[in-house]
């Protein structure tokens, strides 16, 4: 069990010839790069991601046009061909150091505009951003924040960096749903919210 960057790792150190994984679609391609002579199953074809469905390969050429030279930076939750017309991947918890790590003043981030727009408030790279998002992240609201605070005082409130920004800035803490978990188990809050997949909680207890 866990997100997609740990189980695309899994998927490496497992000695198994058939991998089955109950994940969305873009998991199940990864877990097949890695894995490229292994059989990887998906219990459902159809199962799919807002964030990755909203950009294709075609939408990637477009911006390059409008910005020749910018080098695009994409996150795993793609699909791969969206990751082949990419010039380097980036995942939720490293993504700022993947925006310096290049050295030039300007990148495009893909697909998640809020998550762009986070990692640009912690950077002096100008980050241009696509218009993605996650339909369950873009749900939380700083209302949403406030609101938990003065029902629940005390309350330690954790956000994913898909959240709007607003979001994040309300929250003591942003980080990847793996980071978030350690979080969890390093701090042990009395009490807790985790402002993303609400089965993350489950993995907490």
């Amino acid at each position: 069990v866990g997100d997609s960057l740990a189980l695309a790792r899994k998927a490496i150190e497992v000695d198994a010839d058939v991998i089955v994984l109950a994940g969305v679609h873009f998991m199940a391609e990864t877990a097949k790069l890695l894995n490229p002579e292994k059989t990887v199953l998906i219990p459902d074809l159809s199962a799919g991601c807002s964030l990755a469905d909203s950009i294709t390969p075609e939408d990637i050429a477009l911006l390059r046009q409008a910005h020749p030279g910018v080098p695009v930076i994409t996150y795993v939750n793609t699909s791969a061909a969206v990751k082949a017309a990419s010039d380097i991947c980036c995942t939720s918890g490293n993504a700022k150091q993947v925006v310096e790590s290049l050295g030039v003043p300007k990148v495009l981030m893909i697909p998640d505009e809020y998550l762009a727009r986070n990692v640009a408030r912690e950077t002096d790279v100008e980050i241009i951003a696509w218009h993605g998002h996650c339909e369950v992240h873009e749900l939380f609201t700083a209302e949403d924040v406030r609101q938990l605070r003065e029902n629940h005082p005390g309350v330690t409130v954790l956000a994913h960096p898909e959240c709007p920004p607003d979001v994040v800035a309300e929250a003591d803490f942003a980080g990847s749903t793996a980071v978030m978990s350690n979080y969890v188990g390093k701090q042990k809050p009395a009490r807790v919210v985790l402002l993303t997949e609400c089965s993350m909680s489950d993995k907490c207890r």
